[in-house]
């Protein structure tokens, strides 16, 4: 993977989760989506909820062309390509031009108006990562990348 330095990674040595070698696809699922999912089952308790006080609702200001400006400062041209395939430094070429600048603002402002974050904004690819000099059940680092037009409009938001 060109994100990560090369590894010499042991050909013979077994990832062990919970005392047990994992030398199959099944076990080292179980393995990995246990340690990285540990908290999925847990129960919740919803009624906490209904002690948080009701706070005045915040309204946005529509998002400017300024904005869009600003926010693109802060992004990298050197990205890892996301579900989308679109990278930052593409993204800034299209937002050269007005007409499209004006298109993406136009879909953060709706996005904020009717409180919807659209599903294609939702969507992730997850990548995991080994870490160089760990025990083997916690050699791994989970990466998630999510959709730039997501991330941008987000970015904006924070801003």
């Amino acid at each position: 993977m060109s994100l990560v330095k090369q590894q010499k990674i042991s050909a013979v040595e077994a990832i062990c989760f919970q005392g047990q070698l994992c030398n199959n696809l099944p076990d080292l699922w179980r393995a990995l989506h246990q340690s990285y999912n540990a908290a999925a089952n847990h129960s919740v308790d919803l009624s906490v909820l209904n002690e948080v006080s009701s706070q005045a609702t915040c309204f946005w200001m529509p998002f400017s062309l300024l904005e869009i400006q600003e926010a693109l400062k802060a992004c990298s041209n050197v990205s890892v390509p996301n579900p989308d395939h679109i990278t930052w430094w593409y993204l800034k070429v299209i937002l050269v031009n007005n007409t499209y600048a004006v298109g993406i603002l136009s879909l953060a402002n709706v996005c904020l108006l009717l409180h919807n974050w659209p599903r294609h904004f939702k969507e992730l690819v997850s990548v995991i990562i080994p870490k160089p000099d760990k025990p083997a059940s916690k050699a791994f680092r989970p990466i998630v990348l999510l959709n730039t037009l997501g991330k941008f409009i987000e970015k904006m938001v924070t801003r």
